[in-house]
């Protein structure tokens, strides 16, 4: 009888537990959503979108401050905007150069920066 009692105790105590960090978590997300402005860019890359419309160069790339070209292969078109402020997040890839002065990345997250 007490094995029992102490087995339910423990299994309602770990789902009151659980229920309660799946609140937080899922309020966590509507509170990120609603606070666009309060974005940290900690980790993310800034740059500017470049458009080129020069033969055997790339479209479009990613200039940073310091005069270093990405080439996104996956860039979305709501940021194929000539002089956008982007932050990014991007894995470089091993592949061959689809210009000659940007290097290919896959974009993994990108914002606007706003001004």
């Amino acid at each position: 009888m007490k094995t029992t009692l102490l087995l339910l105790g423990t299994a309602a105590l770990l789902c009151f537990t659980s229920c309660k960090n799946t609140k937080e978590v899922a309020k966590d997300n509507i509170e990120e959503k609603v606070a666009e402005e309060k974005f940290d860019p900690t980790g993310y890359t800034a740059g500017v979108i470049v458009y080129s419309k020069e033969k055997d160069d790339c479209e479009y790339t990613i200039r940073l401050k310091d005069g270093l070209h990405y080439d996104p292969i996956n860039l979305e078109d709501g940021y194929k905007k000539d002089g956008m402020a982007v932050y990014f997040k991007f894995r470089g890839l091993r592949m061959m150069n689809r210009c000659p002065k940007a290097n290919p990345v896959s974009i993994e997250e990108m914002r606007s920066a706003k001004k």
